[in-house]
């Protein structure tokens, strides 16, 4: 292929075509993979380096001699273009670039819209209305803070359809941590105060807050509402106690504190996050390598591609500075971003430096974790690929489970581990549809058909393991709709539960052959197998309980013409929920005010066809 590729493609003569402005190139192999994706304040000079110097990293070397074609794309400015490589290697993860692996998206607190708005844990898209606060490092981090602004505003944090249909106050307002809205226990123009107290918390404007407050209880006394005013005390001196529990010493209002440490082959970025001088904890980040790049490459790739959707600090102190050419642009596009000035330091003294040591330290033990656990990952898998005798250690293991309650939401989960342990953004579920219900093997064949036919088809990852858990009809099963898809060379096991369903007691179901093995409880093999089947089997059943709650929640007097709110909760309230309701006859329904003939006979008919 090298050698194929230097015969279609003149670097030479691409070279002479080049700009001398700014931009973006990129790199293409002979099956039109993309190689790397690099910026360059000069087209022609650096994209010129790769093809005019004489002796060159055998990184390099090997990266060129692979190059079929490369692409341009050219930006008004350098800090553009650092901006354009960052977001190119994230969504196309290049073959020879760092790639910041982070395949959960952070977490947020979500202020809903409406009269009466809730507060809540958000992750995913941020699309609902309302505001969005964060990103936070960890769930653990959202739900303190969401804890904590209960504690101190009381808002609301129940589903619409729980807070829609109260008839009094649940258990959030007896022990404090709500103001009971849904019954009416606080009006519109007191909850919407609390409210932007809580807003104001959450954007770090803290001291307007308490000057507020302070006024809120001066006004109270001057009126002679002492009850009142003591409400506002006792709040103020809560806000008071958090503000002493978790202001840091020694931080800037937004800083994120970055330490780099790489070790064996592999890299560990450790970040520090202080907001309005107060920690949100810590999280470490593996990025994957390519060649053997040094610390300061590392963390300017780092903070070029991990602040590209988020929001930007004003200080970063990090271990290693991003080299010279890099530091410019990324403070100057950040900049630009943000709206604000952008500070990168790596010589600090005092308290900074400590935050910065505790970052290094933080990567130092991840990185040790990290490394302990991969070598034990590779122990096993080779222990599994001597003991079903496997041509070679699987990179790939693919492994799927059914969940379903008698029939109900069935979902089919595939889950994918390779020599990092679990590749968590490969994984897929699949609602089921069409089927008997109960049908296992109905639903593992329409699981099966919808992911290898792409496979079929030229497209995705082929694994080099496939588990399935069940016994020889779920195994059978699998190979025949493999068979008939043309997908036989992936080897296929079933993982088959004990008599007494214990860990450990499981007997393996080689397809497409007569060999069973029972590996132990000792096995390393084992191990893994048990480890993968865990997951695919927790990764099923929360989809299935995802799914079953939210076909719940979606009330069916929802869906008839002229029941609203109002009247849907009149109901509830009279036949005490959904099942006295169902049970109703039209009389019956008609004693509800509001509730005339025609729409009894529709709610009758809803639930009675």
């Amino acid at each position: 292929m090298p050698e194929s590729s230097l015969q279609t493609f003149d670097g030479k003569a691409f070279v002479k075509t080049l700009t001398s402005a700014p931009g973006v190139y990129r790199m293409f192999g002979a099956a039109d993979d993309l190689l790397y994706v690099g910026k360059a304040r000069n087209l022609k000079k650096r994209v010129g380096s790769y093809f005019l110097k004489p002796n060159m990293e055998p990184r390099i070397a090997a990266m060129i001699a692979q190059i079929a074609r490369m692409e341009t794309t050219v930006t008004r400015t350098e800090a553009e273009a650092l901006l354009l490589e960052a977001q190119l290697i994230k969504s196309l993860k290049p073959r020879y670039n760092i790639v910041l692996r982070d395949d959960k998206s952070y977490p947020y607190i979500h202020l809903t819209a409406g009269e009466f708005p809730r507060l809540t844990f958000h992750r995913g898209a941020r699309n609902g209305g309302g505001r969005y606060f964060g990103p936070f490092p960890s769930a653990g981090a959202v739900r303190q803070s969401l804890d904590l602004i209960q504690k101190l505003f009381r808002i609301r944090n129940c589903q619409d359809s729980y807070f829609r249909n109260r008839s009094r106050p649940c258990l959030q307002y007896q022990i404090a941590r709500c103001t009971a809205p849904c019954v009416d226990l606080i009006s519109t123009a007191e909850y919407a105060q609390n409210v932007r107290h809580a807003e104001m918390f959450l954007d770090g404007r803290g001291k307007a807050m308490m000057d507020e407050l302070l006024a809120n209880m001066e006004h109270a006394s001057m009126e002679l509402a002492f009850e009142r005013a003591a409400l506002i005390r006792d709040r103020i001196a809560a806000v008071k106690r958090v503000q002493a529990h978790h202001y840091v010493q020694g931080a800037s209002a937004d800083m994120d504190v970055i330490a780099c440490v790489i070790r064996s082959g592999i890299a560990c970025v450790s970040v520090l996050f202080f907001r309005n001088g107060v920690s949100l904890g810590s999280r470490d980040f593996f990025p994957r390598l390519a060649g053997a790049p040094d610390e300061s490459a590392i963390v300017a790739s780092f903070i070029a591609q991990y602040y590209l959707e988020r929001p930007v600090p004003a200080e970063l102190i990090v271990s290693h500075p991003p080299p010279p050419e890099d530091a410019g642009p990324l403070v100057e596009a950040l900049g630009e971003r943000s709206g604000h000035t952008l500070e990168i330091k790596a010589n600090v003294r005092s308290e900074r430096a400590r935050f910065l040591d505790l970052a290094k330290r933080n990567a130092q033990a991840a990185l040790t974790t990290r490394l302990a656990s991969r070598q034990t990952l590779l122990s096993r898998l080779e222990a599994l690929r001597d003991l079903l005798e496997l041509g070679e250690t699987p990179q790939r293991i693919e492994c799927f489970d059914i969940s379903h309650t008698m029939g109900e939401a069935t979902v089919a989960s595939c889950v994918v581990f390779g020599p990092e342990g679990a590749e968590k953004s490969q994984y897929r579920r699949f609602n089921i549809t069409g089927i008997t219900p109960g049908d296992d093997y109905a639903a593992m064949r329409q699981a099966l058909e919808r992911r290898y036919r792409r496979i079929q088809n030229g497209e995705g990852v082929r694994p080099g393991l496939l588990l399935i858990d069940g016994g020889k009809g779920q195994v059978q099963q699998v190979v025949d709709v493999l068979d008939e898809l043309g997908v036989t060379d992936v080897p296929i096991v079933g993982v088959a539960k004990g008599e007494a369903r214990r860990p450990g007691e499981e007997t393996l179901i080689v397809g497409r052959s007569d060999r069973t093995f029972w590996p132990g409880p000792e096995s390393l093999a084992s191990h893994l197998i048990q480890a993968v089947r865990d997951e695919a089997h927790r990764f099923a059943i929360t989809g299935h309980r995802d799914r079953r709650e939210k076909a719940r929640e979606a009330s069916s007097l929802e869906d008839i013409a002229g029941v609203g709110a109002r009247r849907r909760s009149a109901l509830l309230r009279h036949f005490g929920g959904l099942g006295g309701l169902s049970k109703a006859g039209v009389e019956e329904l008609m004693q509800v005010k509001g509730i005339h003939r025609s729409l009894a006979e529709r709610i009758y008919a809803t639930f009675h066809g």
